[in-house]
């Protein structure tokens, strides 16, 4: 791969504004794709409005730019790529990768969380119907530039996992795979919070006939309870004050240490310093905030 092939992103949800663990694979995405000479993008993945806070997606883009992370390319919106999803969902089915299907979350919890395929045969209505793929050809698992091998357990690798929800929204891995694949995405860096679906992604890679991107799967960062820092666990928002120190110690979370004058620099000053520094293989299989 020449450096000006390489394709990065950072893909937020508007849930809530970024945090500390959102900096985190923000930063790592952004030096792994600037160390190369390649682009940054930058996409906004409002795919479930329930879930959704009225000015994040605003919010989340005021805050890369204060941090110093300027993308490039427009920003994508999936809420605005309902069309596309369902043109590739249209081609599944008539090439006969997917089914409908009516099984409840309760039912498939008593089966041990994973579908059984209850549905396959049946021929069921797309009203009040999610939307499964046939899981015909499962990858087991996958290489990642920090971890290696890594295998997931068959029942994983094997279900049949839903395309579009019952209740008509697109499923996470089916827009993330064909946004990635649209843009060109030549490799993922994000938290190792999502390394299970990566073999469901890989598949749909593999039919949609699309270039599979590498991947590298960051540490995460943990709560004093042990509980990732999340929206979901209340993870406090980035201040707008003290950014640069804040990026020096998300640069020691993922292994580079940058000088302690930086500190002091502005933000630009750091990723300048971070980019001309950024060693991947530093990263360590787990990892502690470190105070600055």
């Amino acid at each position: 791969m020449s450096v000006s092939s390489y394709r990065g992103r950072f893909a937020p949800s508007p849930s809530g504004p970024l945090h500390f663990g959102s900096l985190i694979a923000a930063v790592g995405s952004y030096l792994q794709a600037r160390s190369q000479g390649g682009r940054w993008l930058v996409r906004i993945e409002d795919l479930d409005p329930p879930r959704e806070v009225p000015g994040a997606a605003d919010d989340i883009l005021r805050t890369l730019e204060a941090y110093g992370l300027q993308w490039d390319e427009t920003v994508v919106y999936q809420s605005q790529r309902h069309d596309r999803y369902q043109s590739v969902l249209d081609d599944f089915y008539r090439r006969g990768l997917t089914y409908h299907c009516q099984c409840s979350r309760a039912r498939i919890q008593t089966l041990g969380g994973f579908y059984d395929g209850h549905c396959r045969s049946l021929e069921l209505p797309a009203e009040r119907s999610s939307v499964r793929l046939r899981m015909n050809d499962p990858v087991s698992g996958f290489d990642d530039q920090r971890l290696g091998h890594i295998q997931v357990p068959a029942a994983l690798a094997e279900e049949d996992f839903i395309l579009k929800r019952r209740d008509g929204l697109f499923a996470y891995n089916l827009a993330v795979v064909i946004d990635d694949a649209d843009s060109g995405i030549t490799e993922v860096v994000r938290g190792a919070d999502l390394i299970e679906p990566t073999v469901r992604q890989i598949a749909l890679y593999r039919l949609l006939g699309a270039a599979e991107p590498g991947w590298l799967h960051l540490p995460l960062a943990l709560q004093s309870n042990g509980l990732k820092l999340s929206k979901q666990n209340h993870a406090p928002a980035l201040s707008g004050e003290a950014i640069s120190p804040t990026l020096c110690q998300a640069l020691a979370f993922l292994g580079q240490h940058p000088p302690p004058e930086m500190v002091g620099e502005s933000p630009q000053v750091v990723l300048d310093w971070a980019c001309a520094h950024w060693q991947p293989e530093k990263i360590p299989m787990q990892a502690q905030i470190q105070p600055i």
